[in-house]
């Protein structure tokens, strides 16, 4: 009795800790779940968040009496500002400093640094009329009396007693002597530029009224030398024909090809790439309101491809070229509004005096006449910001090299004496980046509509992200879908012949093999699926459609021919072995099916049929196309449906059948309304199961697809999918970037895809479980 007792005891304890312990492995499971679910969106949710700007440095400049501040910067550190004035100076200005000035003024430590740069005698006592900035770091200067500079403000590290100095230095990268811009030396009233390595190419419009293209060609390379002394160039003259008018505006794309020319309301659009004549390419007239709406600026992003138009109404318009019948025209494709609400409805002005735009980015910055400030990004039509900073309208502007950062040089007095150089900081990281940009279609530059494009990185600084999740969203459910349609049939068809007909004997060996086949590795399959199989269908196409006809044939022949045969022919043979017949003739029909691939090929497609889809029906074919995912993936699949599906039907009581049969109906009948009914719920469980491992599959799409992210339900033709651009891409990705947190939102979106599937699989499967329980 002692002993029963204590046996009792001890089996209660051992049920204790089992119970505890699946519980704590359960939730253990689902807090892991959860803790993914919120690092995915921990990592995701900055992609969402508005852009910021807060005030960081302010200065007041000490200028000399009617000077004023034209041009202004900073170093990519926002360490170092610097200002250029009228007067032909530069300060420079230290924004960190240990101590600040007794007046709390000043954010410095030292005195501003300042330079003359004009060194010559005869440029050293004009003033400055207008400053040029390009692209780059180089900024053209010009007097009243036409004379030219072109000048590099730059910065350099140095290092002492582990402390960090920023030194910045003037770099002329054509000397100090003034640049002959126009043959005649005529002033110019309007004035643009770019440069590469070899070539400067200026655009000038003269106080004469005559719109010139000047071409400055180095010998060697104008970075040789930083102040120019050592460069020796060729300088070619042009006279470009103006149609009307005075220029207002004149912008030179970075790569040197084209210029754009506002005057008035009108933008012609001249080709640079010709050094002996200057072509018009096209003319861009907006539609403007009717109300007196006029252009009043115009900028270019970066990439030469788009020019942004601002109008007197506050709308600003994106254009660039896209291919059509008649050619590459330019064409509007986005506009954005710099009103904001209020703006829309009071009756000010709010005219874009200028844009600013980033340099290796499609943001923008907008300055209305009442001193509103938008910030735009052009490829996902966003509206990141809005407010004021500063004055109405500033002195200087100019954007940090990094973008993260604003130097605004403006007049908040009265009297107009006081002058402050202020830094702001901009938290902008990810403006490429909303629902729009993510899921709709999106009008990329050089594009001929919208689309869908997944094109992450390219080997170009001025690259546009272009981050559609729909693509590779589509080539999951594709890859998945494929695999289905080749694993569903066969794993469902072997499981009812394994589970209902077998013999108990070969059911032993047959259902442990085809289980053991889902321990073979993914990268396996893949491997033998992108190097033998894909070479193998391309070169037997044919082959590989007669398979699906050969083999269901001859399996149906082969059942009949045994269905007919006398029962003592049959008895011959043991049960055990009667489904072997099977093999021979499977392997006759894989034969046969090969061997007369190349007589159809030569019959039906003129001896290629891959060049017949692509010639005759205009279907283009990858080797590694959907046909070789399904079956690969198909393969991989079909051995977790079978296991689940088989164990549920062989899991069906035997009453159920056996009172089927006794009632005089037939196996097919038994199985077709009794077993598969009672089974469903394992049945469709094993398929949703089937579903979320083909949803989740990397290495096979990996490796047996050409990678391509395209929107193309063809079976000739690849797929990217979820998990493998996360594989692909996530090892480049720079860490906090747009693309690396756009992966992790891929793999969110992959998270919910197997939580909706896995969710909805528990309800059908309980509610088929309700229904036919009480059979």
């Amino acid at each position: 009795m002692a002993t029963l007792v204590s046996s009792n005891r001890s089996r209660g304890v051992k049920n204790s800790l089992a119970k505890w312990l699946i519980t704590l492995g359960g939730i253990s499971v689902l807090f892991t779940l959860v803790l993914i679910f919120l690092y995915l969106l921990y990592v995701v949710k900055p992609i969402f968040e508005s852009a910021q700007i807060e005030p960081k440095v302010s200065i007041t400049l000490d200028l000399k009496a009617n000077d004023k501040v034209l041009s202004t910067g900073v170093d990519e550190l926002q360490e170092v500002a610097y200002q250029i004035t009228e007067t032909g100076n530069i300060d420079f200005y230290h924004l960190k400093a240990s101590a600040p000035k007794a007046d709390n003024q000043f954010s410095v430590g030292d005195n501003a640094l300042s330079m003359s740069l004009f060194a010559s005698d005869d440029l050293n006592q004009e003033r400055v009329t207008n400053v040029v900035n390009s692209f780059s770091a180089n900024k053209i200067l010009h007097t009243a009396k036409g004379n030219t500079v072109l000048i590099q403000p730059s910065f350099y590290a140095k290092y002492a007693n582990d402390t960090r100095e920023i030194i910045p230095q003037v770099n002329y990268p054509l000397g100090k002597d003034s640049l002959i811009i126009d043959e005649q030396q005529a002033p110019l009233s309007n004035l643009a530029f770019a440069m590469d390595d070899e070539k400067i190419v200026f655009v000038g419009f003269t106080q004469d009224k005559r719109l010139i293209k000047t071409s400055f060609i180095a010998e060697d390379d104008f970075s040789s030398s930083s102040d120019g002394e050592d460069v020796e160039y060729e300088t070619i003259f042009q006279q470009i024909e103006l149609l009307e008018g005075k220029v207002d505006e004149i912008k030179v794309t970075p790569d040197l090809s084209l210029a754009f020319i506002r005057v008035a309301s009108t933008v012609y659009v001249y080709s640079l790439s010709d050094d002996d004549e200057v072509n018009l390419k096209a003319t861009i007239k907006p539609t403007l309101d009717n109300n007196g709406t006029y252009l009043t600026s115009m900028a270019l992003l970066s990439g030469s491809s788009s020019v942004l138009l601002g109008d007197s109404n506050g709308q600003i318009s994106q254009w660039f070229e896209v291919a059509t019948e008649a050619g590459r025209k330019f064409k509007q494709i986005r506009s954005f509004d710099a009103r904001g609400i209020e703006g829309r409805n009071s009756q000010t002005s709010n005219a874009i005096t200028t844009i600013y735009t980033e340099q290796y980015r499609k943001s923008f910055y907008t300055m209305t006449d009442n001193g509103m400030v938008n910030v735009f990004y052009t490829t996902s039509s966003a509206h990141l910001w809005q407010g004021k900073l500063g004055s109405a309208q500033p002195e200087a502007f100019a954007i940090a090299p990094r973008a993260n950062g604003l130097i605004i040089v403006d007049n908040d007095s009265i009297d107009g004496k006081k002058t402050n150089l202020q830094v702001f900081s901009v938290h902008n990281e990810h403006p490429e980046v909303t629902w729009q940009a993510l899921w709709q279609e999106v009008w990329y530059e050089g594009y001929p509509e919208p689309d869908y494009i997944w094109q992450s990185t390219s080997g170009s600084d001025d690259f546009e992200g272009k981050f559609s999740l729909v693509p590779i969203s589509f080539g999951t459910i594709k890859a998945a879908l494929y695999a289905m349609l080749f694993a569903v049939p066969i794993a469902l068809t072997a499981a009812i012949y394994t589970a209902y007909f077998m013999t108990p004997v070969m059911r032993k060996k047959v259902k442990p093999t085809i289980e053991l086949m889902e321990a073979l590795p993914t990268v396996i399959l893949g491997f033998l699926a992108g190097l033998w199989l894909a070479p193998l269908m391309e070169e037997y196409l044919p082959a590989i459609f007669l398979l699906f006809i050969f083999l269901p044939i001859s399996t149906l022949i082969t059942a009949f021919a045994w269905y007919n045969l006398p029962n003592h022919w049959k008895d011959k043979l043991p049960e055990t072995l009667a489904p072997l017949l099977l093999i021979p003739v499977m392997v006759l029909a894989i034969y046969a099916a090969f061997a007369l691939s190349g007589v159809l090929e030569l019959a039906f497609f003129n001896g290629d049929m891959r060049q017949y889809l692509t010639n005759d029906l205009g279907i283009d074919f990858d080797q590694r196309n959907a046909l070789v995912v399904g079956i690969a993936m198909g393969f991989a699949v079909i051995p977790t449906i079978f296991s689940m599906a088989e164990d549920a039907i062989f899991s069906v009581p035997s009453h159920l059948t056996s009172g089927s049969l006794a009632l005089g109906a037939t196996q097919w009948q038994t199985l077709i309304k009794v077993v598969l009914l009672t089974a469903s719920p394992g049945i469709f469980s094993a398929v949703m199961m089937g579903l979320g491992r083909a949803v989740g599959e990397t290495m096979i799409v990996l490796m047996a697809t050409g990678n391509t992210p395209i929107l193309d339900w063809s079976i000739f033709q690849g797929m990217r999918t979820l998990a493998a651009n996360i594989a692909v891409e996530m090892p480049e990705s720079e860490v906090g970037s747009s693309h690396y947190r756009i992966l992790f939102l891929a793999a969110f979106v992959l998270f919910i895809f197997t939580f909706i599937f896995n969710t909805a699989a528990e309800f059908v499967r309980q509610r088929l479980r309700e229904k036919y329980s009480s059979m």
